[in-house]
């Protein structure tokens, strides 16, 4: 049976160096992630805020009474078949 042989010193430090600097990249590419993410989400804020600046100033001038109206819509499409006639024969005429 082989037995496997311990890990020289210049081994275990350059193990420590390559691990500390995956480390060091895995936090910085998890900041500039953060980062992207706090950027959209501003974005997406400020975009809901400029789109509702409207109904916002449309909702401080509506007077304070109150006033609900609340209530429930039903759009009915009618439909009226109309009929061209163009001759109608009556009765009282003789040809």
């Amino acid at each position: 049976m082989v037995q496997a042989r311990e890990p020289s010193l210049l081994t275990k430090i350059i193990a420590a160096l390559v691990g500390m600097v995956l480390l060091v990249l895995g936090f910085m590419f998890s900041l500039v992630i953060l980062v992207l993410v706090v950027v959209v989400g501003l974005a997406a804020w400020a975009w809901f805020w400029w789109k509702t600046r409207e109904l916002r100033k449309a909702m401080r001038q509506r007077p304070a009474d109150g006033h609900v109206i609340d209530g429930e819509a039903v759009v009915v499409d009618e439909y009226r078949s109309v009929r061209i006639v163009e001759h109608v024969d009556s009765p009282d005429k003789t040809d």
